[in-house]
């Protein structure tokens, strides 16, 4: 690869790409002064990534030249990515030795010529070279996999929401900040049982502002990476199945909870803006989160009578919802005049900026939060920083009104899209029929407002 003899020694040749002819020729030559082929395979590497580096450079001069070359050692350490999974996938020890071969040329060329020799007589090489080329080595062979080499790959193949995906990468910085804090290789194989629970220990002095339960998302984020990596082979177990930190436990009056009727009747009859007053209504009847309503659109409000809310949390697909007869006035009222794409409330559009992590209720929720403050319905509770009443409560009072109402808990949780329990229903059950769910729907009322 990249060599040619001429005359009686060998010399690197890099094709140069077609839009740089004019500027650097078709291609890029340089001597390496040796006849001998195994010679020339040692030296090549550092000549190569010299004349990558010109090229890189030539296509963005803004680029330095270190920074190019900076960029042909990271391309380095990709091959050797490859250089493991080739290893890996090798039967023949022939082809296993000539691989072994190849990593070992490319490594002695990372490290370079030596800068100087001991009073032993001993090569002495630049550190930072030799450490690269350590490194290239034992990556290529599979023994020091980095934390977050297939993190990318996994990110990639997980079908999750850019908030979820946002928590994945923090959950991985601070797993290698954590690493260099503690003294652990922030490799793979140096990820034991014993190292998870270290972590999991040590997390809380790392992140002073972080509450239990935001830590326990990012170990639980990184116990889904690990099962990813299971699977495939990079590692031998999830070393972070059952790893929690442990929570401090609420009492009853701690928990957030159900509007009131009262509370209820009040936010119904206050003096909010028509589109809030609808949006309420539609909650207090479905039971469905904020967002899903938010985003409803006019095909989702089904002719039949039925929602169609997306996803949420982890619901597997769309849910369908029956819709209640006292909100068919508020549906057919906002589908007017609309094609089937149209949003049900516009006034609430998308966030603009894509790179966006909020959900487009974000402001929703701002608006409702000042608007229910506005009119008095307000529970905190010293020390906590959430009240025990917010939008999710009418999707508490739903459930409860349901339960009251004698439904079964298997059809409320199919209505409000929660997991069923137990084999019956969990696993064999096909669902309700839509008539009991219309049923469960219709079995709530909202309280007398006059």
């Amino acid at each position: 690869m990249f060599l040619e003899r001429h005359g009686n020694q060998y010399r690197v040749v890099v094709n140069v790409p077609k839009e740089l002819h004019g500027k650097l020729g078709t291609k890029l030559k340089r001597s390496l002064g040796t006849d001998s082929l195994k010679e020339a395979n040692r030296l090549k590497w550092d000549v190569i990534a010299d004349l990558k580096a010109t090229i890189a450079h030539a296509e963005n001069p803004s680029l330095s030249l270190e920074t190019a070359r900076y960029i042909s050692l990271e391309q380095a350490m990709q091959q050797a990515v490859r250089f493991a999974e080739q290893r890996k996938g090798a039967f023949d020890p022939e082809r296993r030795d000539e691989i072994d071969e190849e990593i070992d040329w490319q490594a002695e060329s990372l490290a370079g010529q030596p800068i100087a020799t001991d009073e032993e007589g001993h090569e002495v090489f630049d550190p930072e070279r030799l450490r690269l080329a350590k490194d290239f080595s034992q990556l290529a062979r599979g023994d020091r996999t980095p934390i977050d080499l297939h993190h990318e790959k996994f990110l990639a193949a997980s079908h999750v929401k850019a908030r979820t995906l946002a928590d994945d990468k923090r959950a991985i910085k601070l797993l290698k900040d954590w690493c260099s804090k503690a003294g652990v290789p922030p490799y793979l194989q140096a990820m034991t049982k014993k190292e998870a629970v270290r972590f999991c220990d040590e997390l809380p002095s790392l992140t002073a502002n972080l509450t239990p339960v935001t830590l326990n998302k990012y170990v639980s984020r990184l116990s889904v990476y690990w099962t990813w990596l299971e699977n495939r082979h990079e590692v031998e177990s999830n070393i972070w199945q059952g790893r929690r930190l442990r929570e401090p436990q609420q009492t009853t009056d701690q928990k957030e909870r159900p509007f009131t009727d009262d509370e209820v009747k009040t936010l119904l009859t206050g003096p909010a803006e028509p589109q809030m007053h609808d949006l309420m209504r539609i909650a207090a009847l479905s039971g469905a989160r904020l967002d899903a309503i938010v985003c409803l659109k006019v095909k989702d409000c089904r002719n039949d009578g039925v929602f169609v809310f997306k996803p949420q949390k982890k619901e597997p697909g769309p849910r369908l919802c029956p819709i209640h007869p006292n909100l068919i006035e508020i549906v057919e009222r906002r589908k007017k005049g609309k094609e089937p794409e149209d949003d049900i409330f516009p006034e609430w559009p998308g966030v603009k900026k894509s790179t966006s992590l909020r959900e487009r209720s974000f402001k929703t929720s701002n608006e409702f939060t000042a608007y229910r403050r506005s009119v008095g319905v307000e529970d905190r509770r010293e020390g906590k920083r959430r009240g025990l009443v917010n939008f999710h409560s009418f999707r508490r009072w739903f459930i409860t009104k349901a339960e009251q109402a004698g439904q079964l808990e298997s059809t409320i949780a199919v209505v409000v899209g929660h997991k069923r329990q137990g084999m019956t229903f969990g696993v064999y059950s096909g669902g309700p029929l839509l008539e009991q769910a219309r049923q469960c729907v219709e079995a709530v009322e909202l309280p007398k407002l006059a």
